[in-house]
């Protein structure tokens, strides 16, 4: 069993009685957008040429299997400044199939963890999908489903999009519960797609309340790449979001990632804009601090040197797979989000 003891020192005043040192177990909580995951595959139901050796993108066996060490390698040191070991829990999006996640939890730096993965082809068009990757040492899934998002077009024809993915299990012996969620884009505007994602946020939002409802007073995190910032109405005001942790109420969700937008951090560039679409929020059970379970400790946006572009044009951005439509070798255009959860060790 991987080490992911982690020693913090608190210090307490007991009235001149000195201090303590207190030992907490850490796990850590992820959220990767993979960019295109795709294998080399022409899967004829769904829009996936680019992504074939003949198509635009000249998608090779090779190139594919330098994006699968690459995403194992950010998998594989994510989390470790602070937990000491991989993520225990990954939810991640742009992902083609069952096979592509199944090549890279076989990745030479990830094989010694012991992942399982969760996942459903989705109704998408392009055939990318949601998924939950776990280590079967730490995380026990006992029950998931996937739910459609209902989106029409301007002419009322069926706008097929991402399901969203809930899964409820045992995080070492505590259950809690994860949303994995990609909304709809921002293509054609922002405003005039703004509908979709609001719809989009509907549905989680409904979901979360089931969740409520079916397990009272259950931890709850809600992860995805939701093509909205932290501030937009979807986030703020359909999933009721707040970024201070001790005014969350029963209905809300608190959203760490909301101070860190609000100081000019983000997880995606464009047009010499930040966003931060990739956001990880929980509930209220999530922050309770109490013997024995888990509760959150801190977030942050996951961006070490290697990940970041060195220079030209797009400096500073994350090094994503293509830029401009010419293959880098990069590994996504999103920077990796991640919460760290901790409790007492007696």
């Amino acid at each position: 069993m991987k080490d992911s003891l982690l020693l913090l020192t608190i210090w307490l005043s007991f009235f001149g009685r000195g201090q303590c040192q207190q030992v907490f177990e850490v796990r850590t909580v992820a959220f990767y957008n993979l960019e295109n995951l795709f294998d080399t595959v022409n899967d004829t139901t769904h829009y996936d040429d680019d992504r074939t050796a003949n198509g635009s993108g000249r998608w090779t066996k090779e190139r594919y299997a330098h994006k699968l060490g690459n995403l194992a390698k950010v998998i594989s040191s994510l989390g470790r400044s602070e937990g000491n070991a991989p993520p225990d829990i990954i939810g991640v999006c742009e992902v083609e199939n069952w096979d592509v996640l199944q090549d890279l939890i076989e990745q030479p730096l990830l094989k010694s963890v012991n992942y399982g993965f969760i996942h459903a082809d989705s109704p998408d068009e392009r055939g990318i999908d949601v998924a939950l990757i776990y280590d079967q040492d730490h995380f026990i899934p006992s029950s998931y489903h996937y739910q459609k998002v209902q989106l029409y077009d301007e002419r009322f024809h069926r706008d097929k999009t991402r399901d969203q993915l809930v899964v409820v299990g045992y995080l070492d012996g505590q259950e809690m519960g994860y949303l994995v969620n990609h909304w709809p884009s921002r293509r054609g505007g922002t405003q005039k797609s703004e509908a979709n994602r609001i719809r989009a946020a509907l549905v989680a939002r409904k979901l979360i309340d089931s969740l409520r409802h079916e397990h009272p007073e259950m931890p709850v995190i809600v992860m995805g790449d939701f093509n909205d910032n932290p501030n937009n109405k979807s986030i703020k005001q359909v999933l009721q979001t707040l970024s201070v942790k001790d005014s969350v109420g029963e209905y809300q969700l608190f959203n760490p990632m909301e101070k860190l937008y609000a100081k000019g951090f983000g997880t995606i560039g464009y047009r010499d804009r930040w966003s931060l679409f990739d956001q990880i929020m929980l509930n209220k059970y999530a922050l309770k601090r109490q013997p024995g379970l888990f509760s959150f400790w801190k977030s942050g946006i996951y961006a070490p040197p290697f990940l970041v572009q060195s220079s030209g044009r797009y400096k500073g951005y994350p090094r994503s797979t293509y830029v401009a439509g010419k293959y880098s070798g990069g590994y996504s255009d999103h920077f990796p989000v991640y919460i760290h959860l901790i409790r007492q060790v007696d």
